[in-house]
């Protein structure tokens, strides 16, 4: 298991936008390459600093909360989150736990430029099968990670007996689609992010019942925390919202994403869809991406928190 953005922190979304552009169309579900994603994830999560940083300070403040002396961020992708998670807990060693070893060396260098690599660590490890690996922590952290595993309580189970006694676990999972245009372009029918998101829910539904061992689970994860004995202690939403006209950072961002979206999702576009986001995505076009004005980055994501009783 990794974690792919958009925590992936890159941007750590729930859907194609976390998968790897490759060649053609028409990706299966769960079809990675994070070692090609490895630049975009770093930029995408940077583009959500604020957001993720004001995420990890609420976790730290949580009244009740024991010091925090080891933390795991799961699926830790480029280790834009990990160093945030190093800053909010100042007295933590903070261990970057994924399966890609092009993400960790990311993540190393990253706490070095940031004077953090004396308590930042990384982990080669691939979930559930290295949960034994983890050890204890004060506080897991999993940011969009949790559902690229099969079978989520047995994890979620598993990260419970690894806290420390007070110790909290904090899930990235949910809030809502990313928006970048108005409902209405100009061209093609109006309402195309919102299609597009039907087309990602059917292959992000797919993607996790090809995962193995795969079980369904109804997403009330307070409802899941009760079952594996943690207590919950919190939800909140997180806002990024970059207003057009949007800086070339985050215009290159809206790109990269419709273009995994369109490599990805493939046939389940109509062929009007596709051929927008053709039209969107070429950089001569008056009407894309690239010279547009109304381009915008607008989401929410959320975190939930529980804690071992």
């Amino acid at each position: 298991m990794t974690k792919h953005t958009e925590n992936g922190h890159g941007g750590q979304q729930r859907g194609p936008e976390a998968a790897a552009h490759g060649h053609g169309h028409g990706h299966e579900p769960g079809d990675f390459d994070w070692d090609v994603m490895a630049p975009v994830l770093e930029k995408n999560a940077e583009l959500s600093l604020d957001a993720y940083g004001e995420s990890a300070r609420w976790v730290a403040g949580l009244s009740g909360a024991p010091e925090v002396r080891r933390v795991l961020d799961i699926g830790s992708g480029p280790g834009v989150v990990t160093c945030l998670l190093a800053e909010a807990f100042p007295d933590a060693e903070v261990v970057a736990v994924d399966g890609t070893p092009a993400l960790l060396e990311r993540t190393e260098a990253r706490a070095r430029r940031l004077g953090l690599g004396d308590r930042v660590r990384t982990l080669h490890a691939e979930l559930p099968d290295d949960l034994g690996r983890l050890e204890e922590a004060d506080l897991i952290w999993a940011g969009n990670s949790l559902h690229h595993v099969g079978d989520q309580r047995a994890v979620l189970a598993a990260f419970a007996g690894l806290l420390r006694p007070g110790g909290t676990v904090a899930l990235v999972e949910g809030g809502l689609p990313t928006r970048h245009l108005p409902r209405d372009i100009g061209i093609g029918r109006a309402g195309l992010e919102a299609r597009v998101d039907a087309a990602s829910a059917d292959w992000f539904a797919d993607m996790r019942a090809a995962l193995p061992g795969a079980k369904e689970e109804t997403e009330d994860w307070n409802a899941l925390f009760g079952a594996v004995g943690l207590k919950p202690r919190g939800t909140r939403s997180f806002l990024l919202d970059l207003p057009a006209p949007v800086s070339a950072t985050a215009r290159a961002h809206a790109v990269e994403t419709f273009t995994r979206q369109r490599d990805v999702l493939g046939d389940r576009l109509t062929a009007e869809d596709a051929a927008v986001l053709d039209r969107l995505l070429d950089p001569a076009d008056p009407a894309g991406l690239h010279r547009r004005e109304d381009v915008f980055v607008l989401t929410a994501r959320t975190v939930h928190v529980a804690g071992r009783v």
